[in-house]
Formats: C-alpha cells, structure tokens, sequence
C-alpha cells in the first residue's frame, strides 16, 4: 500500500491543449509523478454537457490523451484514463446529487455564464456537473487537487459534500485540499494580453497549441500584441511584452532580469523571435512524441485500458462503502 498523497485531475478533450496548458499545469504535473499518486483522467463525461459531433468528441479524447503522455505522464507512475471507462463516477454523482443543495448549484459562477450565453442549452447536467466533478475527485480518497481560479468554487463543493456526507452516514471520504504549485506564471492570450490564453478562443492568433509546428509558432509570435514602448521590461503597463518574457522565462529558465539586459537596447521584432525559438525547442520533443502516440493507437489502447482498470479497483471500493452506507442492497454475482 503507497503512503503517497493522492492527486487528483482532469481536462475536458475539448481541443488542442495550449501553451497556456502546458506551463500553468501540465509541465507542473510530470513534476508530481514521482512525489504522489496521480491520477489524470480526460473528462469526457463532462464534454458532453453541451453538444459534441461522435467522430471529434472520440477523436479528441485520444488526442488529449496522447497529449499528456506526450508531455512526460509516465504511465507506468500514473493512472491514466478515460472517465466513461469508469462508471463509478457517473453512480457516485447520482448518490451526491441527493446530498447537493439547488441553492449550491444557483451560485456556481460557471454556470451563471453559460445559462447567460446559451439560453437553448440550458441542460439539467450543466447544472449538475459540479456534482460529478465533485465525484471524480472524491472517489479516489483524492487529498490534493490542482485548481485554477475558476475551479476554486467546485472544489469547495466536493469539499462541502465530503464533510457533509461523512457526518450524515460516519467517516468515508478525504476532504480533499488545493494544490497550489509552487511555479507557473499564468500565461495570457498572445492578441488579449489582459485574458488568460483559451484553448476555446475563437482568433485562432490568440493561442499557441501544445503541438503547433514551428512556422505557426513564429507566425503568430510576429502577430502577438504589443505596445509602441520599444523597450522589453518586466511592466504591467506593457502586459504583451510582460506575458511574453514569463513564457521565456519559464521555457528556458532564465530570470527576468537576465531577459531584460539581454535585450537591452534591442526591439521587440528580435525579442519575437527569439521567444519563437524558445518556445519551438522546449515543445520540439512533445510534438515529436504526440505525433509518434498517434501513429500507435494500440498502445494508447493499452494504456487507457490499463489505466481503466486500476482506476476502476479503487473507484469500487470507495462506491461499495457509499453504497453500504446509504442502505443499498449489495449486488450478488450468480
């Protein structure tokens, strides 16, 4: 038995992962495997809660899967997986669900978006998904999770529903606790740099993809967003320049304040593209592996197979005490 800390998290395959992905969590995440027990897991039970064409919501899936892997996941040290592969998620939500106030729900800041922005979606799983977040964490006795800011609010709910069912029914989940990395600055969008880069946003300029290939890169490095300053300091009054002296810095391990003398008296059509040569070289080995996953998808097969399975021993074990304790009758196998 491991008395590693459980980690817990999961992305929608909801497109390309972005730079963005990259530094703020997937980099920090292969820092993790060896520290804790991981568990990732692309949610595409979640996807669904607007609609998706079949062909690209599997296609996706794949993708992201091969992206993670791509990125440094081992999955010899981390459970990776697709969440419809384990039903336990989907059962357990329905148990929390009965535990879960309409008044928790109608305060989820998401959810107070995107009824205002699709009023013809407006689907009860919209509404409810917090809760099957809440059970894809609780389910693995998870203790850490990383979170964003805007997941902060479903955290606190699986946290609320941990604390209020093991008081109704005694002791039986973790209360799960944030995971605050110690490094990733926030990287903004290449065309907005006051908003975070969106894998979801619609100029296509705005973000670079975990897997984009070079001429793209230095394409939309040119077109990035500055300022008429000329001069490459670390200022708030020069957010682009500022957004792009993180990535540099976080890519290639220099400080800021190396960054600024080396480009001292230099103009920002130099800095571009050195920043390009940056960020193509430190994504080169995960483009190369993503394409190499994808031209093997028996082995990506296997691996969320594999994955599935042990996912699954230990989602049963935390829904078999749930279900015990609720007063559900035990399945008997003949």
């Amino acid at each position: 038995m491991s008395d590693k800390k459980i980690i817990f998290s999961g992305a929608q395959p909801s497109g390309k992962l972005t730079l963005g992905n990259y530094i703020g969590a997937v980099k920090n995440w292969v820092d993790l495997q060896d520290e804790y027990n991981c568990y990732y897991c692309v949610v595409d039970s979640h996807a669904i809660t607007v609609p998706q064409e079949a062909k690209n919501l599997r296609k996706n899936t794949i993708e992201a899967l091969a992206q993670y892997i791509a990125s440094g996941l081992d999955p010899e040290k981390n459970t990776i997986f697709i969440q419809s592969h384990v039903s336990a998620h989907a059962e357990l939500a329905w148990i929390l669900n009965t535990m879960t106030y309409m008044g928790e729900l109608n305060r989820m800041t998401q959810f107070k978006e995107k009824s205002q922005k699709s009023e013809a979606n407006l689907n009860a799983a919209l509404f409810t998904y917090p809760v099957l977040m809440a059970a894809d964490i609780l389910l693995y006795q998870t203790d850490l999770v990383p979170v964003g800011e805007d997941q902060k609010q479903h955290l606190e709910l699986a946290r609320n529903l941990a604390q209020r069912f093991n008081n109704r029914y005694s002791e039986t989940f973790k209360v799960p606790d944030p995971y605050i990395a110690k490094v990733g600055a926030r990287v903004m969008s290449l065309q907005e740099p006051t908003k975070k880069m969106s894998k979801s946003d619609d100029n296509v300029n705005a973000s670079i993809l975990m897997v984009e290939e070079p001429d793209a890169i230095v394409r939309k490095l040119k077109r990035a967003v500055t300022d008429s300053v000329g001069v490459v300091t670390y200022s708030e009054e020069q957010p682009g320049i500022k957004n792009l002296m993180n990535i540099y810095s976080k890519l290639s391990g220099k400080s800021i304040q190396e960054i600024e003398i080396m480009y001292d008296g230099k103009g920002y059509g130099q800095f571009k593209g050195d920043t390009a040569e940056v960020i193509i070289e430190a994504l080169r080995p995960v483009r190369e592996k993503y394409n190499e996953l994808l031209n093997n998808k028996d082995y990506l097969e296997k691996i969320y197979a594999e994955g599935a399975n042990k996912a699954e021993q230990n989602a049963r074990k935390t829904l078999r005490k749930v279900y015990k304790k609720v007063g559900l009758v035990p399945r008997k196998f003949i």
